[in-house]
């Protein structure tokens, strides 16, 4: 509000503040005080005619009809300036508040605007002073200073907001001039992360009586039935963590307390929820609502003992999944040792003294012997197949030894060349090198006997020999013999 419409005049004396409002009592007895006249009554000896008119007196009453104005000593508010002040003085506000913000600024400006008016005041103000008993000297509109101010003050408080903060549960009222929520937690230097939750959300306008929440996020490691998360919640205990992160606490287990708070650096939480398993075992099936760790606990819980070898479908160790079926495996069995040989080895021998494609065995071979261990397992009645679980040697085996003949063989025989021994051949064994009869005793194409054969020089059995060997022996039998090895089939030589 513009003060150019009026002028102030400077009250002399002293002043006495008023104990409540800061204004002024009634000056003490004896104190000088100048008399107050009525507008246009003329004043004591000497004194000329005010003509001064302030501009809420229009329009002009006849002298007989105007008001009598009433001196007083006008109330100073705290920390506000007398009337008449320096130019250089801060302008009017309110003590021990910040800029009273727009209101106020306007009021300043207006009252720079004004700057003139007020000059010229202070100039009638020293050409009054001549007149020490002017009825207006002491009439000092401070009502007029009041309402100036007043406007500025209205801007002021309008301007400021009480507003409710909410930090992490602690609740503080605090005057701001803040715009939005983003300007009032700057100022009260509130960090915000990138998971904390402010209601309502930053950039957020505010006005005076609202309420601004604060929460901040508490990292958790959480591990949910067996499977490991990191997550982050604005909750202060484990209870309040979980409700908010949608678990399912009836009958689960926790690692620590639910009333546990839960600190800005967070905790780490194990939660194990209630789960329906099956147990088959023995030839019944129970069915237990667990938060075991274990499929081990969860067998246990369902009040079955795991003797000897017994175990479970699938591994004790492992974690009980809700709706899962495990099998008790009832195991019994022992060990079982079986010898087995163990195969010689072959070596064999050049020899020069034997005919070519003729073998000796020198050395006969010996197999050994080794022990094997078995494991044998019956699961829930059914015999399962042996497993080998061990094995040792009892003998090594002896290689056999073999002699090779290396000698070339003679041509004919002089005087059996030119017989049919094809044809005695076929008689007595069917052409075959390697026959041998019912009995054991003859074999070989001629079906020698093992003496004669060794007594023409063979070596071994006739049938383990060559064609051409056993054909030679048999001509060296026959220039010795005649056909009469062969009685039978002799005649087929055709000697």
């Amino acid at each position: 509000m513009s003060n150019a419409r009026y002028e102030t005049y400077e009250t002399y004396g002293p002043a006495y503040a008023d104990p409540v409002y800061g204004g002024f009592d009634t000056p003490p007895a004896g104190l000088h005080s100048a008399e107050t006249l009525a507008h246009g009554t003329p004043g004591a000896p000497g004194a000329y005619e005010d003509t001064y008119r302030p501009a809420y007196e229009t329009p002009t009453l006849p002298a007989h009809e105007a008001p009598t104005l009433v001196a007083y000593e006008a109330p100073t508010l705290p920390g506000l300036p007398r009337q008449g002040a320096p130019d250089d003085e801060p302008a009017p506000g309110l003590a021990g508040y910040p800029d009273p913000g727009t209101g106020a600024r306007a009021g300043a400006r207006a009252a720079a605007r004004n700057g003139s008016h007020r000059r010229s005041a202070r100039r009638r103000k020293a050409r009054y002073a001549e007149r020490p008993d002017s009825p207006m000297r002491r009439l000092l509109p401070q009502a007029l200073v009041v309402a100036f101010l007043a406007g500025g003050t209205t801007a002021f408080v309008a301007e400021d907001k009480a507003i409710e903060l909410n930090v992490d549960g602690e609740t503080r009222t605090l005057h701001t001039f803040a715009d939005d929520v983003t300007e009032l937690l700057t100022e009260e230097g509130v960090e915000i992360g990138a998971h904390d939750v402010v209601v309502p959300g930053p950039g957020t306008e505010i006005s005076s009586g609202d309420e601004v929440a604060v929460h901040y996020a508490r990292p958790v490691r959480l591990t949910l039935d067996g499977h490991r998360r990191e997550l982050w919640t604005t909750a202060h205990t484990v209870e309040g963590a979980l409700r908010q992160l949608g678990v399912r606490q009836e009958g689960a287990y926790v690692s620590t307390s639910r009333s546990r708070r839960i600190g800005r650096e967070g905790l780490a939480l194990d939660v194990r929820t209630e789960r329906t398993v099956t147990i088959m075992a023995d030839g019944r099936a129970r069915t237990v609502r667990t938060n075991a760790a274990t499929v081990r606990e969860a067998v246990e819980e369902a009040g079955i003992t795991l003797h000897g070898q017994d175990t479970t479908s699938v591994p004790q160790g492992s974690f009980p999944r809700d709706g899962q079926t495990v099998t008790v495996l009832r195991i019994t069995g022992g060990k079982e040792v079986r010898e087995e040989p163990i195969p010689f080895q072959v070596r064999r021998t050049e020899d020069p003294t034997l005919f070519r494609g003729t073998e000796v065995v020198e050395r006969a071979g010996e197999p050994g012997l080794r022990r094997i261990t078995f494991s044998l397992r019956t699961v829930n009645g059914v015999r399962q197949k042996p497993r080998r679980i061990g094995s040792e040697v009892v003998r090594d085996p002896r290689p056999q030894v073999v002699k090779v003949g290396t000698r070339q063989r003679p041509a004919s025989v002089q005087g059996a060349d030119h017989l049919d021994w094809q044809g005695l051949a076929a008689c007595e064994s069917g052409g075959r090198p390697d026959a041998v009869d019912s009995s054991g005793t003859y074999g070989g194409l001629y079906q020698f006997d093992t003496r004669t054969w060794q007594a023409l020089g063979g070596s071994g059995r006739p049938q383990d020999a060559p064609a051409a060997e056993q054909t030679y022996r048999a001509k060296k039998l026959y220039v010795r013999r005649g056909s009469s090895p062969w009685p039978h089939c002799g005649g087929r030589l055709g000697g």
